[in-house]
């Protein structure tokens, strides 16, 4: 049984509708009324704004989308037993122990979408034979009937199989299968297995193994499998978040020498948290590819932020700790610590909106003494990783990057690479500040910023508000030069531009939007065609000291 939480990361940063997240200046997530206003995942930030100029838009954060995620996930804990998190915003669970509590299937549904709804948050469930299914059942809101996966897979569209990252499908091969006439996971079972592994390799051979709902394991602890659990007890309570990054890092680099130790890698980790007042608590994650020590210490890092956060909000006054019902799951499972209750309603113990609330919940518990004292990570899956590339095999273009730029950072020390950062701000250029690669990333200050340019911005800096060639001209229909008057308006409507020996019309303009500090500036979004082969050009102007230069440029 898989339960999904559509656009997941909207919902963890509490947006305001129309909302999306963003990463790297694309859409990487967006509600159901940007959706209706034209947005898409994987569109350029300026074009979505440019459709839906309203949009509320937060950047992505991994640690705010888990984070946000564990209220939920323990909320299902108290319907089912080995609920196993995929990413924030996906779960699994086995369907027979609720299934056989709750008198079938449909009851064991209703009471997990129940939990889901307590917590304020959209979710659909799917139920199938097989996991990869039952993940695509979910997107659907669909119960297959045993031995039905096939026929509700065949006319499934092959974008499907993709849009879902923890199936591990790779886009481009799916593109190229498009581009072939194989359209449908349908068309694509029906293909020889052999030529689809010969022509696409492990890429194809993975969606073909989805399309044709091949054999997976359940979720269910693996049969015999080493004991390669590590534990780590601190000789303090722990109570900080930074304190428990730290805890899980060191913990995830003795867990992985281990693993090399025993030549196997981990796709599937338990992670097992005590605290002094004698509580235990547990979450299974569950990735497709071997989990490394980064990605390890990461779902480490982002569960006990979760756990820390909801205890401390929850001791606080009007969130009394509450003992929480036995969960419904295998007959011989061990009966689960409790676990406080949490109002009705609450996406995220930390609301984005409140920092003060947000330092609070992770700085430390109200009882010192009710810190974590013992963390155990116990790889409860474990397999021969993959030493030789295949044939076909080929690194992401972003992991070599990424190395490269390690390597880099090794040989001449971090400061000597920096990598762009958003801040708040008005302008262009400083609402980007330079950081050395690596350093933390903060949210961008809160605020209206009165004066703000609006979006889509520009893509280009020009060369600098005192260099020569930045420089500009605007004059009106009589050839006057147009400025800012001390009203903050325009003296004139612009008709012309004149940038060193090349002339444009003006065919539109927005602006301007003063600000007086730190300097008194006007900036004027000016949109024009060339006077020689009527190419369209658009410019962000600024007026300062008197003249107007170009700040940036559209494209």
């Amino acid at each position: 049984m898989a339960l999904w939480f559509p656009d997941w990361p909207v919902q963890a940063a509490g947006l305001t509708a129309p909302a999306a997240v963003v990463a790297e200046h694309r859409v990487l997530a967006c509600g159901t009324a940007a959706r209706a206003a034209g947005v898409r995942r994987g569109m350029r930030l300026r074009a979505a704004q440019a459709l839906c100029p309203e949009l509320d838009v937060a950047e992505a954060d991994a640690d705010r989308d888990a984070r946000a995620f564990e209220p939920v996930a323990a909320g299902l804990d108290e319907v089912a037993a080995s609920v196993e998190v995929l990413r924030p915003g996906l779960a699994v669970v086995s369907a027979g122990g609720p299934a056989r509590f709750f008198g079938g299937e449909d009851a064991a549904v209703e009471r997990l979408l129940d939990a889901a709804a307590r917590r304020g948050v959209d979710c659909l469930a799917g139920v199938a034979d097989e996991l990869s299914t039952a993940v695509l059942a979910a997107r659907h809101g669909r119960v297959v009937a045993p031995g039905a996966s096939r026929e509700f897979l065949t006319p499934l569209p092959l974008a499907e199989l993709v849009a879902e990252v923890a199936l591990g499908c790779d886009g481009e091969t799916a593109a190229t299968l498009v581009g072939l006439g194989v359209r449908t996971a349908g068309e694509l079972a029906a293909l020889p297995g052999p030529a689809v592994v010969t022509r696409f390799g492990a890429a194809g051979a993975r969606l073909r193994e989805v399309a044709t709902a091949a054999g997976e394991r359940l979720v269910a602890p693996q049969a015999g499998r080493p004991d390669l659990a590590v534990a780590l007890e601190p000789s303090e309570p722990v109570v900080r978040v930074d304190a428990a990054a730290f805890a899980a890092r060191q913990l995830a680099a003795r867990l992985h020498a281990r693993l090399a130790e025993a030549g196997v890698a981990c796709n599937r980790l338990r992670v097992t948290a005590d605290f002094a007042g004698g509580e235990r608590l547990t979450r299974v994650w569950r990735t497709r590819e071997p989990l490394t020590e980064s990605a390890t210490a990461d779902r480490v890092r982002w569960q006990l932020d979760g756990w820390l956060t909801a205890r401390a909000l929850d001791a606080a006054p009007g969130h009394p700790r509450a003992p929480r019902p036995g969960a419904a799951g295998d007959a011989d499972a061990a009966p689960r610590p409790s676990r406080p209750s949490r109002p009705a309603g609450a996406v995220h113990p930390v609301s984005a909106a409140d920092p003060a609330q947000a330092d609070e919940g992770q700085d430390a518990f109200p009882d010192p003494d009710d810190g974590l004292v013992a963390l155990t990570l116990d790889p409860v899956e474990v397999a021969e990783p993959e030493t030789v590339a295949a044939l076909w095999g080929r690194r992401t273009g972003g992991e070599a990057a990424r190395r490269a730029v390690e390597r880099v950072v090794s040989t001449l020390g971090a400061d000597a690479v920096l990598q762009p950062r958003l801040i708040g701000g008005r302008g262009v250029a400083e609402r980007v500040e330079l950081v050395p690669y690596g350093e933390a990333r903060e949210a961008p200050p809160e605020g209206s910023w009165p004066g703000r340019i609006p979006g889509p911005l520009p893509a280009r800096l020009g060369a600098g508000p005192n260099h020569p060639a930045s420089r500009v001209t605007l004059v009106d229909a009589s050839g006057r030069r147009v400025a800012v008057t001390a009203e903050a308006e325009l003296s004139a409507a612009p008709a012309g531009l004149a940038w060193g020996g090349r002339r444009f019309r003006v065919t539109g303009w927005a602006g301007p939007w003063p600000v007086d500090r730190p300097e008194p500036v006007a900036r004027l979004q000016v949109a024009g065609e060339d006077g020689e082969d009527g190419a369209a050009y658009a410019w962000l102007l600024i007026w300062r000291a008197g003249r107007w230069a170009i700040e940036a440029l559209y494209t």
